[in-house]
Order: C-alpha cells, then sequence, then structure tokens
C-alpha cells in the first residue's frame, strides 16, 4: 500500500478565484465564500472537474494574502487562515487571534493508495455535534462513523451507517464553535477521538479529494445559517404536509384508504394525509395503478379531497424489466439506465422482482423521470414518496463497477437518493403548476433540503426508539433538514397503548407528524387502543393543529435562516454542559419558545434540566427556574413541555384539518418575562408560490414588560389573514388571562396588558 503525507509548498499564485498551492502531491485550493467561509480543496487530480451536488454558491473573486517565509495567511472580517509552508498545514483563528481548529502538525493530509485522510488537533473540552442521521449521542466525541447510504432495516440504537450521509458536524470548545463540511460524495468516515487515545480526531474518503468547508461563524445558530446558505435552504411546505399523516403498508384497497379517512371525520380526530404504500401498484410497478383494487383512482382521490385528505403515493427507483410496461420499454430504448461498463444495463431485484436503475444524474434522465408522474398527479396525487433509494436491492451490494453516466457506485451512492428526489421535485413541481409538491425520501445528501424533506427509515417499536427518534430529529435540523419526521409507534413490531399514546404526544412536537407502520403488524390508527386511550391520541393530534400558527411560522424561519424547526438544545445553549448529558440530551427546542423533554413509556415521571432563563410549564403555567433540573411528574396525558418566559406563541382553535377555515379567531399566548421579545409571525395561502411574488402576510409582534404592551407592528405583504379577530391570552401576569377578542387588521395595533 502506498503512503505519504502532504509535504511542503513548491508553489503559490492566484487563480481567478482560488489561491492555488503546488505541493510534490498534490494541489492545494483555497477560496472564500463569504467572510465566514472558506473552501479548502487538497486534491491530487486538478485537471478533474470540479463539481458539487450540495453547494449552490460561487466563491468571491478576490483572495487577500499575506506571505512570510515559514507560513501564507488568508484573512477576512471573521476567520483568519494561517498555513504553515513546510509541513503544508491548516489552522484557522478568530480575527482577534484565537485557535478555533487546526491539522495535526504530525499527519495534517495524507493518502493510503486513493484513501485520503484529514488528521486534527483535538482540543481538551472540544464536543461535537452534527453528522445529520447517525444514532448514538448528542456530542459524537468518542464514536466514529461511516456514510454510506444503507437500507438498515431493523436498525438499533447504534447501528451505522444508516439511510443518509451529511458530512457536516460542529466543533464546540472554548466558548468558540466551528463548522466542517467534506464535500466528498465516495464512502466516508469520521472518528472523533474514539480510537485515538484523545490525540486527535481524524476523517476522510476512499476516493476523491480532501474538499472541505470550514464555518467561522461565533455561534452554532449563525453556522447553521451560513452552511444552509451555501447547500439551499427549503421551500415553504404545503400547509397540509403539517397536518397529521396517516400511512401504513399497506391499505389494500381505495375502499380501505376511504374508510379510515371517514372514520377520522366521524370520531373528529383532525387529520390530513392519508398513504398509499406499494399495494397500490400494478404488480409493484411505478407509475402505474392497480387495476382491481385502485381501478379508479381519479374518482378514488375526488373522494379523499371531499372529505378534506390529500394522497401521497410511494415510487421506488426500480423499473421492472418486462417489455410493454411503459417506462422500461423508453428507458431501455433511450439508454437511461445504470450499466456495466460493458454498456449492459444492470439489473438488481427489488418488490417488482428484476429492475433497471434510471441514472438519475443525468439531466435528461431526471426529466423523463419527472414527466412520468403524470400518471399519478393527473389523477389528483400532490405528494410523492421516494423509498428505496440508497438505492436498496435485496442484500444490498451493487457491484462497485456499476455506471452511472461516467462515475461509479462507490462516488455516487451517497447522492443517488437525493438526485432521486431532485428529478421528483422538479418534476412535480412542473406538473403541479402553481401548487406546492410534497416530496419525501428515505436517503439523502447534504443539499437534499432544497427538494424534499425525509423521515428516519425503518424504525422499531419501543421506547429506545422513540428516544432515539427525536436525537435523529433534531441532529438532521443541524445540517438543515428542517421537514423532518420518524414512524410514529415505530415501523416495525406492535407498539403497547401506552407507547402509542407517548409517541404521539411527541408527534405533536414533531416537524413531519406521521403514523406508519409495517405490514402484518397490527393497525396502528388512533381508534385501535381503546376509548380511553383513543382520546389521550386526539388531544396531542388536537394541540397538533392549535399549534399551526405558530409552527407555520418557525418553517418559515427555517425557509430564510436554515434555523430547524426542531433545535437540540446545543443550537442556544452550546456551553452548557449539562445539555450534553445522556440524561438530557433528548431535550430540544419546538421553535423558539417551546422546550420538549422526551419521556419513555414506562415512566410517569422524570427529571429535566432547564437552561438559562425562566420557564413555564405549558401544561399548568407552573414556574420554573432555569439552571437547574427538576424532576417532574409526566403522565402519558401531559408530556413535560416548558415554555420559555417572554415567549409570544400564536395558536388558533383546532380545525379538523388544515383546509377547514375555523372560527378566525387568531390566540395571541404571550408568557410574562423580564426582557423584551419579539415573534415574526407569517401566513401566506399554504398551497401555491403566490408568496414568492409578496402575496404572504407577515408581522413583528413584540411584547415589552417595562411598557407592559404587546405591539403587533404593520403588516407585510398582500395576502389577507384568513384570521378576523385576535385574542390575547396571558400567562404569568397578575391580571385576567383571558381577554376579549378585537379585530384584526393590517395596520399596526397596540394592546396594553
Amino acid at each position: 500500500m502506498q503512503f505519504h503525507s502532504l509535504s511542503s509548498l513548491q508553489s503559490i499564485h492566484q487563480q481567478n478565484n482560488k489561491l492555488i498551492i503546488k505541493t510534490a502531491e498534490a494541489e492545494a485550493q483555497v477560496s472564500i465564500y463569504s467572510p465566514g467561509i472558506i473552501r479548502v480543496n487538497i486534491t491530487q487530480h486538478p485537471e478533474n472537474k470540479d463539481e458539487s451536488f450540495a453547494v449552490i454558491r460561487e466563491p468571491v473573486t478576490e483572495i487577500p494574502y499575506q506571505e512570510t517565509e515559514q507560513e501564507v495567511t488568508i484573512s477576512t472580517t471573521a476567520l483568519v487562515l494561517r498555513i504553515n509552508k513546510s509541513p503544508l498545514r491548516f489552522s484557522f483563528y478568530t480575527t482577534d487571534g484565537k485557535l478555533i481548529s487546526r491539522d495535526d502538525e504530525r499527519f495534517g493530509t495524507n493518502w493510503q493508495n486513493s484513501r485520503v485522510t484529514n488528521y486534527r488537533e483535538l482540543r481538551p473540552d472540544e464536543k461535537f455535534i452534527g453528522l445529520g442521521e447517525k444514532a448514538g449521542n448528542l456530542n459524537r466525541r468518542g464514536s466514529q462513523y461511516v456514510n454510506w447510504n444503507t437500507d438498515a432495516v431493523d436498525y438499533g440504537p447504534k447501528t451505522d451507517p444508516l439511510y443518509e450521509s451529511f458530512p457536516f458536524f460542529i466543533g464546540v470548545h472554548s466558548q468558540l464553535a466551528y463548522g466542517y463540511f467534506l464535500d466528498n460524495t465516495h464512502k466516508s468516515y469520521f472518528d472523533f477521538a474514539a480510537s485515538t487515545d484523545d490525540q486527535f480526531i481524524w476523517l476522510g474518503a476512499d476516493d476523491g479529494d480532501l474538499n472541505y468547508y470550514f464555518f467561522g461563524a461565533p455561534t452554532v445558530a449563525e453556522i447553521i445559517k451560513d452552511y444552509t446558505w451555501l447547500t439551499g435552504r427549503m421551500e415553504m411546505p404545503p400547509l397540509w404536509s403539517l397536518g397529521y399523516q396517516q400511512c401504513r403498508w399497506s391499505y389494500m384497497s381505495a375502499q380501505e384508504v376511504l374508510d379510515v379517512a371517514q372514520k377520522f371525520r366521524d370520531l373528529n380526530i383532525p387529520a390530513d394525509v392519508m398513504y398509499c404504500d406499494i399495494d397500490y401498484m400494478q404488480d409493484f410497478k411505478i407509475f402505474t395503478w392497480n387495476q382491481e383494487t385502485f381501478a379508479q383512482p381519479a374518482e378514488f382521490i375526488a373522494k379523499l379531497k371531499a372529505l378534506n385528505f390529500k394522497l401521497v403515493t410511494i415510487v421506488d427507483p426500480g423499473i421492472k424489466i418486462e417489455k410493454g410496461y411503459q417506462q422500461y420499454d423508453e428507458g431501455v430504448e433511450r439508454g437511461y439506465f445504470a450499466t456495466y461498463p460493458n454498456g449492459e444495463n444492470y439489473t438488481g431485484e427489488v418488490w417488482p422482482g428484476r429492475c433497471h436503475f434510471p441514472d438519475f444524474f443525468r439531466e435528461d434522465v431526471r426529466e423523463w423521470w419527472g414527466a412520468a408522474f403524470q400518471a399519478l398527479t393527473e389523477p389528483g396525487v400532490e405528494g410523492f414518496w421516494n423509498d428505496m433509494n440508497e438505492p436498496a436491492v435485496w442484500n444490498q451490494n451493487i457491484p462497485w463497477m456499476v455506471k452511472f453516466g461516467d462515475k461509479f457506485m462507490p462516488e455516487v451512492r451517497n447522492v443517488y437518493g437525493m438526485e432521486m428526489a431532485r428529478a421528483t421535485y422538479d418534476g412535480t413541481r412542473k406538473l403541479l403548476g402553481n401548487k406546492r409538491p410534497f416530496v419525501l425520501t428515505r436517503a439523502a445528501y447534504c443539499g437534499t433540503q432544497r427538494y424534499s424533506a425525509v423521515w428516519t427509515g425503518d424504525n422499531t417499536a419501543n421506547d429506545d426508539h422513540l428516544l432515539l427518534g427525536a436525537r435523529l430529529v433534531n441532529s438532521l435540523g443541524i445540517t438543515g433538514m428542517a421537514m423532518v419526521g420518524v414512524d410514529i409507534g415505530g415501523f416495525s413490531g406492535n407498539p403497547t397503548p401506552e407507547l402509542m399514546v407517548r409517541w404521539n404526544s411527541l408527534g405533536t412536537y414533531t416537524p413531519m407528524y406521521r403514523n406508519h407502520a409495517i405490514r402484518f403488524s397490527e393497525y396502528r390508527e388512533p381508534w385501535q387502543y381503546g376509548t380511553d386511550n383513543m382520546e389521550l391520541i386526539k388531544k396531542s393530534i388536537e394541540q397538533r393543529y392549535r399549534l399551526l400558527p405558530y409552527l407555520y411560522s418557525t418553517f418559515h424561519e427555517s425557509s430564510q435562516s436554515g434555523m430547524p424547526v426542531c433545535r437540540t438544545l446545543a443550537i442556544t445553549y452550546t456551553h452548557d454542559e449539562l445539555i450534553y448529558h445522556e440524561d438530557y440530551q433528548n431535550q430540544f427546542m419546538f421553535g423558539d419558545a417551546l422546550l420538549v423533554a422526551p419521556v419513555i413509556s414506562t415512566s410517569l415521571t422524570t427529571t429535566v434540566y432547564l437552561p438559562q432563563g425562566n420557564w413555564y410549564r405549558l401544561s399548568s403555567n407552573e414556574t420554573f427556574e432555569g439552571q437547574k433540573e427538576y424532576t417532574v411528574s409526566a403522565p402519558l396525558h401531559d408530556l413535560p413541555v416548558f415554555v420559555k418566559a417572554g415567549s409570544i406563541i400564536p395558536m388558533q382553535n383546532f380545525t379538523q384539518s388544515t383546509q377547514d377555515n375555523g372560527d378566525g379567531v387568531l390566540q395571541l399566548n404571550i408568557w410574562n418575562g423580564d426582557a423584551i421579545t419579539s415573534l415574526a409571525y407569517y401566513e401566506d395561502d399554504g398551497v401555491s408560490y403566490d408568496y414568492e411574488q409578496g402575496n404572504y402576510h407577515k408581522r413583528t409582534i413584540t411584547f415589552n414588560p417595562l411598557s407592559k404592551t404587546v405591539k403587533l407592528l404593520k403588516a407585510e405583504g398582500d395576502y389577507n389573514s384568513r384570521f378576523r379577530q385576535v385574542q390575547f391570552i396571558l400567562h404569568g401576569f397578575e391580571n385576567q388571562s383571558e381577554l376579549d377578542l378585537i379585530n384584526y387588521t393590517n395596520e399596526e395595533i397596540t394592546f396594553q396588558i
């Protein structure tokens, strides 16, 4: 095996928007994307095309640098990169000289054959968060991970790898923070001092460049903002996708789907979405409908819409080998499938049997794929669930010589699912005109937030997975994925009634609230657990619908800043040691105001840690002082949820679906506090892209405890709010808690408490 390290600088020059540093082994290219983002690309093949599936920005044109005999220094208004010439080592500092992160002086960057690895110095108090869908603790220190998208059926609390790859992490130490994004789609490795006697961390990939973006903003929130600026942010989701979603593998007929939807309405349990898993298709062939059980899809979907339900249908990448099947015939004729090096189409077996797989790395293939969704959109489908796109085949071991265009499987596996989601999104957006499609994908890579939501795959019906799911959702939020969900109740196995009740109470505070179950498991609809448990689950769903004005405003914040909906406490309370404790690492903020403490189904009390500030329990208005641990009650009907003092939370009376007009009353809940606070309240029609042309309703709402006033600034945008009246509901104040209704207008409104 050949081994060599990055040695000494031989030459340096500026070329366009890059600083080129040459050594005997490689070329280091340095670019500046913003004051807080510097890219370092160390490559042995500078002649190769420089491309990224994740990054949507271009570097600035000038790179100001200074050179001495020992080092090269690049400075921005936010970050300093000092490059030691011999041997070539990269060190990042704050502008006032504090060391943020640097290469290990001994090993730096080296190669073993094609495998490239970067060894980095470890600080004594350093912690690591991120990497997206990764099991284990919030603090990744002491753990190692592999990025290799895998159909990880029945995964456990320590399984790695899983379905998605996000090679982006944030390091925290010495009251500092930084971000590191290794933009390399090959199988990659991250070892956070798991096996090095706490000497260093190391990360790298089987092939390709050591191509990383270093983020030097001073806070975790600002790093996430910069990372999502670089890789893109989500669009506003359709409002209906934030309602309750009911799924199963499988509802076996259109009539069964309709019966379930009707029962939600009969029992007055709010819901918005029904799913069709693979059995709606004819012989599992995508873009087809089962001719017996789903024989009249347009009529079926019209009946669902009459009940105010939307339909989401599953699509897999495998195209069944069957002459006369349109997608197979066209794909073969046009050469749209992945091949062996001799040009023969690769064949793997999945649900339909022997299949070929589209080459989503070609624009013409993506357009062809997107246009095929007309078979679903024409009858009225508006949601599209991309599954099995790691890509999964039975036994999973797709030969590494399989080609997608000019790329082989090892280079593209981690990004195949993202490119499928991209093709699905682009195609359905075009077909639906001005309607927002809802796209959901199981496999993903950095930047997938531009096209799709994700969920955490085939979890299991137990309490360990309830807690793990919360951590996975929070970790995915760090990597730009705001629209995230888990299979409520666990995909495989049968949850106890208590687990189902508890998991639904957590579903209220999960960005995507979907109940899903494996075939042959017990049915999971809310009424399957007896009347008393159904009422508890119903209350959780009703609470979700009450919170929709707050949740939709939080999603708007995500679309603008990249801040996730579910936020690990490490985002806001980064340097508080207790939030990383295993007893408290599952806690998270739901938006800016609500702290949620997940609890297993077998415990009726729990210990929580409330960080700095003052807090109220949502269900009782009981007050708590921050930076303290508390043992609190946690009955099945009352998940511990706390409100940050000073918070403003817009709510509504619950409706049966997001398409119901409701009573027209916006409830502004204000919790007393000591500091001036504000909220950016946001509405639009929830369906179209008209908000991009200014058809939205946005206003800043401010609470001033000194003057005892709540002020609603003049509304921005052309959209007329669906609310006609506003009601102020006060918490923690001496005077009355619920006040009379006043008219809700676009003009400035001031309310005296």
